[in-house]
């Protein structure tokens, strides 16, 4: 009988009417940066609410041999985004014959992300490449457009919870005498694994596996590791 008065729309009294563009599809962002290289890794799960849509599904977007960028959220939101930041690459590349340069990139980012304001994309970005000086690079942004960058950063579902992680492990905060060094490549990938497998067993919307982009001088290296898939 409750159910039944719940439905009854003939019932009278104030009724709500809720309806939202946005839905969040979860994933994990988490990257690192050293002296020449830069290091970033999403998870591949792909949710709606408690249900798995797939298991397979990277947030890492290969813009250039020294760009990468990784987008979780909305998952339509990003693919539109995505695709439209492609777009204005290819259009880049045509004009100056070059292809565009990681803070470039980034600065871009921040346009179009700014650009959206009053209808923002429902999206966390964080572009990950090396600089004019072959140096690792990170950028991170809000979902208007605000851009800091940073050594270290995590975002997207279990960002809240692993970026605390990161400031212990790679910013080395609020520890006496702690200096901070350049991380290596060996330590920077241990980092993220560990963040990784912290984030699965307490966040319900990360897990299945993880791809790592390794930007070096060399070009983008991809590598693969599984996550708990419960």
């Amino acid at each position: 009988m409750f159910g039944q008065a719940i439905l009854n729309d003939n019932l009278p009294g104030a009724k709500q009417h809720h309806w939202s563009p946005y839905t969040d599809n979860g994933g994990t962002i988490v990257a690192v940066a050293g002296d020449d290289f830069a290091i970033i890794a999403s998870d591949t799960r792909l949710i709606q609410g408690y249900s798995i849509l797939t298991r397979e599904q990277p947030k890492l977007f290969k813009l250039s041999e020294q760009t990468v960028l990784g987008v979780s959220g909305c998952w339509c939101d990003v693919l539109t985004f995505t695709r439209t930041l492609e777009a204005r690459m290819k259009m880049y590349l045509h004009e100056h014959l070059k292809p565009m340069s990681t803070p470039a990139v980034a600065q871009l980012v921040s346009t179009m992300l700014y650009h959206k304001r009053f209808f923002p994309y429902y999206v966390s970005n964080i572009v990950a490449g090396l600089d004019q000086d072959g140096k690792g690079t990170l950028y991170s942004y809000d979902p208007v457009g605000h851009c800091e960058k940073n050594r270290y950063r995590a975002g997207g579902a279990a960002g809240a919870m692993l970026q605390p992680l990161l400031d212990n492990q790679v910013g080395l905060k609020n520890m006496k005498g702690g200096v901070l060094p350049d991380i290596t490549k060996e330590k920077a990938l241990m980092v993220i694994k560990d963040s990784f497998i912290s984030a699965a067993e307490r966040d319900t919307s990360t897990g299945d596996g993880v791809i790592i982009n390794i930007i070096t001088k060399s070009g983008v290296e991809v590598m693969h590791f599984p996550l708990r898939k419960d």
